[in-house]
């Protein structure tokens, strides 16, 4: 090239080849960290200072110029130039124009690319990741509303895809609730381990101008300085597990938005989309798709694709820095943008849903789903459940036979499939006798629900956000 920005070039004798500078080229992506790397030169001038390199005169006047290139950068009056390699380049040149070469020339002292992208992705993955979680806690909560609204509407609870046993809605809505809770907790628990700073580690080895790390991961908000100079440049767990995150919070959502795009057929009728929530067909009028919740599906398998893709990068990599890392940051940008975009118009589309109770409730004993309620009766008439499984059974054959539920079984033929169904048994061949009993810890009654629900608000309070 002509003319670069680079970092380096001291001991090259010619220009890089066109082509390898536009492999090596990552201000395309790395341009979103601009503001995280004026945030780590403003740090990390604090620790020259300290250490003797910058007078207060020189820290001064290089920290306003970083706050003025900062606006200039957020305002678009500052950009990259084809000159620039990446981020961190075009930023040095942008100061170099603003406080001249000999101070601007200081500012790289003590510190390498290696150690500031490391120490980049990490603040920039710390900001996103509150912006997901308050995107998360909106649907939680969307949840938990709707489980409050259809506190008592039973309907069909299924294993395997069929008929099982009644459950409450709510308490199938809270079934989705849980794991994004979990989701949280796993984001907390990752902001732990994110929160130390690799500034300081240099290339690999530390600095011997005796800078004081601890100078910018305060000045950061972090923790502390990472305790090993490689393992600070060449490791990338805290972004895969970032990634890992995310793909568990799209996953989860899919999951939902397969029952959501099942629900909303006509075969099944449990909910109607809002319009603003849906979307038509090109040549068919009649239709309203669930464009939202498919989307989710194909968002989550792309984000498990970012994913795997991170991953088989940093499987065989030696320490410590190596040039396969700039491979790291558009997989974590891709998750980030996708589920800002994705949760915002799912939880959009579950809040305006319309439940179709009445039909809901209509199929909530269909597939002889009480018989395990009538197993159970029978385990507190002391038959052994071996007994009363194979009972029921008999039970459940019989009614099928003659195309009959079984609560159309009169008491004669009860008592010929077994002395042990006694006309009692009808006390739990309702919907509403078998919801009422599952009291026990989890379970779907509607005191266990109003329990979920009050240990959700606890967590994750209303207005939480």
């Amino acid at each position: 090239m002509s003319e670069s920005s680079n970092l380096w070039g001291g001991r090259f004798s010619g220009s890089t080849n066109d082509a390898v500078a536009a492999l090596s080229r990552s201000i395309d992506f790395d341009w979103r960290l601009a503001k995280y790397d004026i945030l780590g030169t403003k740090a990390h001038i604090l620790a020259l200072k300290a250490a003797g390199y910058l007078s207060d005169a020189e820290q001064t006047r290089i920290d306003k110029a970083l706050t003025e290139l900062d606006k200039r950068v957020a305002s678009g009056m500052f950009q990259a130039k084809p000159i620039d390699e990446d981020v961190h380049s075009a930023l040095e040149r942008g100061l170099i124009e603003m406080v001249g070469p000999e101070l601007g020339g200081k500012v790289r002292a003590g510190r390498s690319r290696n150690d500031q992208i490391a120490t980049l992705i990490r603040i920039y993955l710390l900001d996103q990741a509150g912006l997901i979680r308050d995107q998360v806690l909106d649907l939680i909560d969307v949840l938990a509303t709707l489980a409050q609204e259809h506190m008592s509407a039973p309907m069909p609870g299924r294993t395997h895809f069929q008929h099982a046993q009644p459950v409450l809605l709510s308490h199938h809505l809270l079934a989705h609730a849980w794991p994004l809770v979990r989701d949280l907790e796993r984001l907390s628990e990752w902001k732990a381990r994110a929160s130390f700073s690799p500034y300081g580690a240099g290339a690999l080895a530390g600095t011997s101008l005796a800078l004081d790390p601890n100078i910018v991961s305060q000045a950061l908000g972090l923790t502390a300085p990472m305790a090993n100079s490689m393992d600070a440049t060449a490791s990338r767990d805290v972004v895969a597990e970032f990634a890992f995150i995310g793909s568990l919070i799209a996953i989860n959502l899919s999951r939902f938005a397969e029952e959501i795009i099942i629900w909303a057929s006509a075969e099944f009728n449990y909910v109607k989309l809002a319009d603003a929530f849906s979307t038509g067909s090109s040549i068919m009028p009649q239709k309203k798709n669930p464009d939202v919740a498919e989307l989710a599906r194909g968002k989550a398998g792309r984000i498990i694709g970012d994913l795997t893709g991170l991953l088989a990068t940093l499987k065989g990599l030696p320490l410590s820095y190596n040039r396969d890392l700039q491979e790291d940051k558009e997989p974590v940008f891709d998750i980030v943008d996708n589920l800002s975009l994705l949760l915002p118009a799912f939880t959009g589309m579950v809040a305006t849903l319309t439940f179709n109770t009445e039909r809901m409730e209509e199929l909530s004993s269909a597939g002889y789903s009480l018989a395990t309620d009538v197993a159970e009766w029978l385990v507190k008439q002391k038959v052994p459940f071996r007994d009363a499984h194979e009972i029921t059974g008999q039970l459940v054959s019989f009614a099928e036979a003659k195309n009959i539920e079984l609560s159309d079984v009169t008491d004669v033929e009860f008592a010929a499939i077994s002395k042990h169904l006694t006309p009692e048994v009808r006390e739990v061949l309702t919907v509403a006798g078998s919801i009422k009993s599952r009291t026990g810890a989890g379970g779907t009654s509607v005191a266990r629900v109003l329990d979920q629900i009050s240990a959700l608000r606890k967590l994750v309070p209303q207005g939480s956000r």
